[in-house]
């Protein structure tokens, strides 16, 4: 079971010791209703490397994205869940608008995004492939999402 770590920079410190001849993959998200798109994504994340870190945006970045009515979960809940997943290490807050500064702080050695984001317009793909890192994307589960859930559940 993984843990959240408020703080990024608590993160980063502790993923200094962890590293030694390990990989560190990274993803982000909203997370808003665990699915199971989400969980096979998550869980090909982790298998690109040793330990899988997540970045959920906070609350009140939810809500700039999503609208007003988001997120259904509060950030602590999400992050919470996504803890108790035995694929995700750690968890992690940003409330930016994008996760940039995370990802600096985390220096992944793999990022990735859903393979409804193309390479080139993954936050941070400059950045890790500065350094030899790797960036990826992933596959995309089509027909499951938060948003058509909602949508299902009004029906």
């Amino acid at each position: 079971m993984g843990q959240v770590v408020a703080d990024p920079k608590n993160l980063a410190r502790i993923l200094v010791g962890l590293r030694k001849n390990k990989k560190v993959v990274f993803t982000n998200g909203c997370f808003d209703l665990l699915h199971v798109g989400h969980v096979r994504y998550l869980k090909e994340a982790r298998e690109l490397g040793q330990f899988l870190v997540v970045g959920i945006n906070t609350d009140a970045s939810v809500r700039v994205i999503k609208g007003p009515t988001r997120p259904l979960q509060n950030e602590n809940d999400r992050a919470e869940i996504l803890a108790s997943l035995n694929c995700v290490d750690f968890v992690t807050f940003f409330g930016e608008d994008t996760p940039e500064k995370l990802i600096e702080a985390v220096r992944p050695d793999v990022l990735v995004k859903g393979g409804d984001w193309p390479v080139e317009k993954i936050v941070g793909a400059k950045f890790v492939a500065s350094y030899g890192g790797e960036v990826k994307t992933l596959q995309f589960v089509k027909d499951h999402s938060t948003s058509l859930i909602i949508e299902k559940m009004k029906t």
